[in-house]
């Protein structure tokens, strides 16, 4: 299998001391040493989509059910008793990040 680029400027591609895209360890796979950005030009996290995304499988997150084992029922009552000592807050986004992420409730 073969997976192809097309940039807008060509060019920028052209110096081998900006090849962050690499060949994967494991195969059929590319591995990109940055930030990726999908409709923004200045991407602020590994992976930043403006918009919608489509996924045909499966999502898996550090909290999913089907990442962990010896899950068990536990004392509720001593559960109560840690989220009152846990700190509540409440905040309003930042104007400028709001405004970047597309946020219209602060």
């Amino acid at each position: 299998k073969k997976i192809l680029f097309q940039a807008s400027n060509p060019g920028q591609f052209e110096n081998d001391g900006d090849v962050l895209w690499q060949r994967g360890h494991v195969p059929e796979t590319i591995a990109y040493h940055g930030r990726v950005g999908i409709n923004t030009d200045a991407p602020d996290e590994a992976l930043v989509v403006c918009g919608n995304a489509k996924v045909m499988g499966r999502v898996m997150h550090p909290s999913d059910s089907r990442a962990k084992q010896n899950i068990r029922e536990v004392d509720t009552n001593e559960q109560l008793r840690r989220i009152t000592q846990m700190r509540l807050v409440e905040y309003d986004y930042k104007p400028e990040f709001a405004s970047v992420m597309g946020i219209k409730d602060t």
